[in-house]
């Protein structure tokens, strides 16, 4: 689907999950509590990282010999899950070169299948990781019903076992008190609205998931159209209520973002919480278009934010300066932001 620009200011992402089990092997709840878990996990991890090796070059992590804060760092980047180091002594993740793969082996399930693309393109990411999904299955043979589709361990995954998302900017919709509206709509169409890491996350910097809730019943393309139409109606809500606050806003609201834009790129210090708003205020400017750029300009450069964002997280930090103490993080956050910033020329229009 050819989006345009406006749009792409408001879909950042969107992501394709399958959950599958195979029928031969313990599901990872039972394989946990099982005297020959280990080898059987082993075995099933080999078979997946030899088919996935042979169609592309991935860098395997064993759960059980990665350091908590690479673990906290492919966590924050989203390619596995706090399910997955749950499961620890069975547990592991084979990620893409380029990131836009990853599949967990033995989270909830035997193994959970996430293809991630930039902005809105449901159909693209499934297109690949249904490639990747006949694969595995021809190594080995998924647990399949005639009647109720794939067989997960929660019911909610059983059918299809599929979740499309998309991760949506909404600080217009946020900040002008239409979340309610907007989670009641998607309700009523039978999907979900979620914080910006999936189930059980907080809205962070106004980032939300839209995704399907039912699995069993509608065949995948049914799925797909589902999430598209609904989140077309949220990035339309999304872009009519920005109209109304900058129209409403004026020089208000303008200085504001003015404000939190020189705070990042002056300041020399600022803790997590306040970076995240101000970078979020400096977004909103970009999308608003209260920056001198151009319109392909624009979603480069909130997907340049966005990168600096998560360059900004704990995880990330540590891997770049090692352990900081609380005050030396904000020192640092302040100084890396301000030289990210200005190297990215923003000028007001």
């Amino acid at each position: 689907m050819k989006v345009s620009h406006r749009f792409e200011s408001v879909a950042a992402s969107s992501r394709i999950r399958l959950a599958r089990n195979f029928k031969d092997y313990p599901f990872p709840g039972m394989l946990l509590r099982d005297p020959h878990a280990e080898e059987q996990a082993q075995e099933i991890i080999r078979l997946i990282a030899a088919e996935l090796m042979s169609m592309d070059e991935f860098d395997l992590y064993d759960m059980r010999e990665i350091g908590d804060d690479q673990a906290e760092f492919l966590k924050d980047a989203g390619l596995i899950s706090r399910d997955l180091l749950r499961h620890r002594p069975i547990a592991a993740a084979l990620v893409s070169h380029d990131e836009s793969v990853s599949v967990m082996i033995n989270e909830e399930d035997h193994v959970r299948e996430q293809y991630f693309v930039k902005g809105f393109d449901l159909g693209r990411a499934y297109e690949r990781i249904s490639g990747i999904d006949d694969a595995i299955s021809e190594s080995i043979p998924f647990a399949f019903d005639k009647k109720l589709g794939y067989l997960t361990a929660c019911p909610t995954n059983l059918g299809t076992g599929l979740r499309a998302s998309v991760k949506l900017f909404l600080p217009a919709c946020s900040r002008r008190w239409k979340m309610d509206l907007i989670a009641k709509y998607l309700t009523h169409k039978g999907l979900t609205l979620r914080g910006a890491f999936g189930e059980g996350s907080a809205a962070e910097g106004e980032f939300y998931q839209v995704s399907n809730e039912v699995t069993l019943g509608p065949a995948e393309d049914v799925i797909l159209e589902e999430v598209e139409q609904a989140v077309l109606g949220v990035v339309d809500m999304e872009i009519r209520e920005r109209e109304r606050m900058k129209a409403e806003g004026g020089l208000a609201l303008c200085d504001k973002i003015a404000r939190s834009y020189g705070i990042l790129t002056n300041c020399l210090r600022i803790d997590g919480q306040e970076f995240t708003k101000r970078v979020s205020d400096v977004k909103l400017g970009v999308a608003l278009g209260y920056f001198a750029l151009g319109e392909e300009e624009i979603t480069e450069t909130m997907a340049d934010l966005d990168g600096l964002v998560f360059t900004m997280r704990p995880s990330s930090m540590k891997r770049q300066k090692g352990e900081l103490t609380e005050e030396e993080a904000d020192a640092y956050r302040a100084i890396k932001t301000a030289e990210i910033l200005r190297r990215m020329d923003l000028h007001f229009a």
